[in-house]
């Protein structure tokens, strides 16, 4: 846990809290406690009764457990038992469409109606008839995903009263001489994919969920440990959601913190700094110079910025420009070249992520691909990446050049007498007019062209670099908070 942070791993923290409980080290024994191995002698006798019921079917005997197998030490109190021991698998059923109602007897639950982070099944939506009375799981039941991919999400519920599930659903039904709670906590400390068989269609190896060793206490054990996962649980739950909330105030300050600061109203504005004006006159003869060594293009003049277009007012020492005005503005390949097992990172929009470039997931390309693609797109050290398609914008200012290609990749060029850390931030305050900047459905695109037409407000260049820093300093108290 990161101590000057609200940032934390509750899950981390989740298992860590459970593998404690597990081991007896999560709340105090009782001498006093019947211990676990008379509990096992009840639970004996209730299978018993249950198979003489013909409630359940007499199985094969789980193979007696060794001490090699002990993975770790626990309370004289306790027992070493197999999973089967602790509750009954069984499977869901699916009812066919014409038996769903509103206005029946059972609820019925799908496996998407786990989606809610509720501990317990409730409010269900569909209800099937007395038909379906012998594949209904009773009250207390553990639901899980037991068919697809849902089972990696190691979702698990409780059913509140008598319900039946789906196909895709198991359920675990506990002993009645055992705490349902303590069973779901104990279920919920294994690593479910320890028991996946199947690649296209995973599903649950009951087989060797069934032959798991896992730890009983003693029944007053059981109930105490419960109520202090609960506990610790609830309290988790509580400072996540303060780290959320702290999170989203967080984006909401750094947003504010730009739009004042693209405004001009973050730093004071300086009468005797160079204005913009004459700024943008170098800027345009450093453009001319370039295109007269053959380092850029001459490309066609971009229409002045009229009144309309200009969203909000800025000082008088500033300019409004487009950003092709300022920028040699440029992209990435639009075709997606081959991709090959070791070569040329190939730098796409999912791999610019919070400032960054992620190559954790990154593909490569030919380096004959990539010396095509970079003849037009090299990017430098001091340029900017961002996203063109997707999620609009994450731009990345390079500080340090690696060999790569980009796709679907806005390239601004770093440029004489234009702070690129600014125009990092600037892009950084423009995201959501990005997006609605852009073409497209659910993929989202914004062109080039688009680029370099968009508005930029152009400070005097000693103002962009006091802007920079003050915005630095306020996004580096905010995170250290």
């Amino acid at each position: 846990m990161k101590t000057n942070t609200l940032e934390f791993d509750a899950q981390a923290l989740r298992e860590k809290i459970l593998d404690l409980a597990m081991r007896g080290k999560l709340v105090p024994q009782d001498p006093n406690d019947e211990p676990a191995s008379v509990l096992l002698e009840k639970i004996k006798a209730e299978k018993e009764q249950l198979i003489k019921e013909k409630k359940i079917k007499k199985s094969k005997p789980l193979a007696p457990i060794t001490d090699d197998e002990k993975p770790f030490d626990i309370p004289d109190s306790w027992e070493w038992v197999r999973f089967g021991d602790v509750g009954l698998l069984k499977n869901g059923k699916t009812p066919k469409k014409e038996d769903i109602s509103s206005d029946n007897i059972y609820p019925y639950f799908k496996v998407k109606d786990m989606n809610n982070n509720n501990l317990y099944m409730e409010n269900a939506k569909n209800w099937v008839g007395e038909k379906y009375s012998r594949q209904v799981m009773p009250k207390n039941t553990i639901i899980f995903p037991k068919n697809g991919g849902a089972i990696l999400t190691a979702k698990k519920r409780i059913l509140t009263q008598d319900s039946l599930v789906d196909l895709n659903t198991g359920g675990l039904i506990p002993y009645n001489d055992l705490n349902h709670k303590f069973i779901f906590y104990l279920f919920l400390s294994l690593d479910i994919k320890d028991f996946v068989k199947g690649s296209a269609v995973p599903t649950i190896n009951s087989k060797k969920l069934k032959e798991t060793l896992v730890p009983l206490p003693p029944l007053e054990e059981q109930s105490r440990i419960a109520a202090k996962i609960a506990q610790l649980f609830a309290l988790l739950r509580k400072v996540e959601s303060s780290t959320q909330q702290y999170a989203k105030l967080q984006t909401l300050m750094k947003s504010k913190v730009l739009d004042l600061a693209m405004r001009g109203k973050l730093v004071e504005q300086d009468p005797h700094d160079e204005p913009a004006s004459v700024l943008l006159e170098k800027i345009k003869a450093e453009k001319r110079k370039m295109i007269k060594e053959k380092k850029i293009k001459k490309s066609k003049p971009l229409p002045p910025i009229t009144d309309d277009e200009k969203p909000f007012d800025i000082p008088d020492s500033w300019e409004w420009v487009r950003l092709g005005d300022v920028l040699d503005v440029r992209d990435g390949t639009h075709d997606t070249p081959k991709y090959v097992s070791e070569g040329i990172a190939l730098v796409t929009a999912k791999n610019l992520k919070d400032g960054k470039i992620d190559f954790s997931n990154i593909k490569y390309i030919s380096e004959k691909d990539a010396q095509k693609i970079n003849q037009r797109s090299n990017v430098e050290t001091d340029d900017i990446l961002f996203a063109m398609i997707g999620t609009i914008g994450n731009p990345v200012l390079i500080t340090k050049r690696n060999n790569f290609a980009i796709k679907n990749v806005a390239l601004l060029k770093h440029a004489k007498y234009v702070n690129m850390d600014f125009v990092c931030k600037y892009i950084l305050a423009s995201e959501s007019f990005l997006l609605e900047y852009a073409n497209g459905g659910n993929q989202k695109f914004i062109s080039l062209n688009k680029i370099k037409k968009l508005g930029f407000p152009l400070p005097p260049l000693v103002e962009q670099q006091n802007i920079v820093s003050k915005i630095n300093n306020i996004f580096t108290l905010l995170t250290s908070i």
